[in-house]
């Protein structure tokens, strides 16, 4: 397996400079790569092998969560009600959340600045380092049980630094090779393995349980200890089988011909001499590129690569201009209000489960094996057929038309549980969850992921995307810590909870009308070579 360049980039494989049109008229699919190619292939099982695990480690702390409770706070004692503190079990649920930011931030800052060779893979190094420290958890930990759960924080949040990195890094490395009319597709089949990676959970946490169920039915619920360790570390496996070929990464050519643009944007690269005529830098030059029957105004890059300075600077004199900003605005603001809710609801499903009177069972193991049924019914009926709807409808519906929906019809259905809440029986609720996830994925789970990896100009695109991850990471944090605390009956209440996560959802949608921009058929380099020959043009002409 090999990396395979696919994108439309500025010069062909001769170095001649051609337009997308051009590109576009060369490389029209034909037979099976109409639907995916070799190439994409080989980009979906090395990108989308790190989106499974992502989604496996992130959620599978919701399956892990009654396991704990039941070992750690009482579940075995023959206590009724586990005394697995609210916060604490929101700050560990939220601990990989925390890291997310960390690493989403820093590795698309790293992999704008420094290439997405250099830092690609390592995410994988740090989240495979995180996991092993998860599951090495030593029982012998001196101290009361806190002492524990704060180890598993510390240590959920070094994993999920790699999990955040993987984020802007993958999702740039297949916008920049993936061709203009399937790279919403190829997004959208990227970003699905974080449905294979919830289902996946559940079918191991099933698979565990009954290979464990003659001990628990025993009542040697010691077990259990080695049940959670399983659970977690099996996503080891495919972790380190795809780590050696993120490790041997090529540089995108589409990569390093963005970068070349913010030399052009840079203040010391162009200046207007004495008598007003425009002098430009002898490393770059504006000129008229004839041939096949076309004449095309360029701006031409110059032979060196632009010095490490200017690319650190990149981001932040790209986005000065407000029609950049505003839609950094929309993709962070957006992928944040559609997290307070999606994270609030996936990370504590077990939780849901239990208050809607789904996962009651006589003993720890019956309530064990009926969480993970209902985790894994809502996951095949409604978490991961969303994104394949997505995917479908993607090219022919556009993206802003299905984050809007998506928004709307969650909020729709987070409204009819919370206002019917008393009266609204086991099944009806049940259903609703299942429809909410749907559209999460059918909707703005979904593109919120995909819209800043269209969006921005390679040469931004890393932390373009990472901050705007990382501001969802930061509803989802506070949504995964305090839902545990507000939803207990001495605070607001789940109902009332729900409430919060209907207005996210109109909200999300009001603020996708505003400031989202339709992505499909764009391509954002060729935008952002337009807008330097404009600007040079501007100069030149004062």
């Amino acid at each position: 397996m090999r990396w395979e360049e696919e994108a439309y980039t500025r010069k062909d494989d001769e170095g001649n400079l051609i337009t997308v049109e051009e590109y576009e008229r060369d490389h029209k699919p034909t037979g099976m790569s109409r639907f995916m190619s070799r190439g994409d292939m080989k980009l979906y099982a090395i990108c989308g092998v790190g989106f499974f695990l992502d989604s496996y480690d992130l959620f599978i702390i919701n399956l892990v969560t009654p396991v704990w409770t039941y070992e750690y706070w009482g579940g075995l004692q023959g206590k009724k009600s586990p005394t697995y503190p609210l916060l604490l079990r929101g700050a560990v649920n939220a601990a990989a959340n925390i890291g997310n930011i960390i690493g989403q931030l820093s590795f698309g800052f790293l992999g704008d600045a420094f290439g997405r060779k250099f830092v690609y893979g390592k995410e994988m190094i740090i989240m495979i380092i995180g996991v092993i420290l998860v599951i090495s958890l030593p029982n012998h930990l001196k101290g009361p049980t806190r002492n524990k759960f704060w180890y598993l924080f510390g240590m959920r949040i070094i994993m999920g630094i790699g999990i955040g990195g993987d984020y802007p890094m993958s999702a740039a490395i297949v916008a920049e090779r993936s061709t203009l009319r399937n790279r919403g597709r190829m997004l959208g089949w990227i970003f699905s393995n974080q449905g294979w990676g919830t289902l996946a959970g559940s079918i191991v946490t099933l698979i565990v349980l009954g290979c464990f169920s003659s001990a628990l039915k025993a009542g040697h619920y010691n077990e259990l200890d080695a049940v959670w360790r399983i659970q977690i570390g099996v996503a080891l496996v495919p972790a380190f089988a795809t780590l050696y070929f993120r490790l041997t990464m090529p540089e995108s050519r589409k990569f390093k011909q963005s970068g070349e643009l913010s030399t052009f944007k840079a203040p010391s690269i162009d200046t207007l001499s004495s008598d007003g005529s425009y002098t430009k830098d002898p490393k770059s030059e504006i000129r008229e590129v004839d041939g096949a029957g076309r004449t095309a105004s360029v701006v031409e890059a110059h032979v060196a690569p632009p010095t490490r300075d200017v690319q650190l600077k990149a981001f932040f004199v790209y986005f000065s201009e407000w029609r950049h900003l505003k839609t950094l605005i929309g993709t962070a603001s957006t992928w944040f209000l559609v997290d307070v809710a999606f994270y609030g609801t996936n990370l504590n499903q077990s939780v849901l489960l239990a208050a809607i009177g789904f996962s009651k069972g006589n003993t720890e193991y019956d309530t064990l094996l009926k969480n993970a049924y209902g985790n894994l019914i809502i996951a095949a009926a409604g978490y991961v057929p969303g994104y394949f709807l997505t995917i479908y409808f993607i090219e022919i519906l556009g993206r802003r038309w299905i984050q809007i929906q998506g928004f709307l019809i969650t909020g729709l259905m987070f409204g009819i549980i919370a206002g019917d809440y008393a009266h609204l029986g086991t099944a009806g609720k049940f259903v609703c969850f299942t429809i909410a996830q749907l559209f999460f994925n059918f909707g703005p789970n979904a593109t919120t992921f995909i819209v800043p990896g269209e969006a921005f100009p390679s040469r931004v695109r890393g932390f373009a995307h990472g901050v705007s991850a990382a501001t969802g990471k930061v509803g989802a944090i506070l949504s995964g810590v305090l839902f545990n605390y507000l939803s207990g009956p001495t605070q607001i209440g789940v109902a009332n909870v729900l409430w919060i996560f209907f207005a996210c959802s109109i909200l999300g949608a009001i603020m996708t009308f505003f400031f989202v921009p339709e992505t499909k058929g764009v391509d954002a380099d060729a935008v952002d070579f337009a807008e330097c020959q404009e600007a040079v043009r501007i100069k030149n002409a004062r």
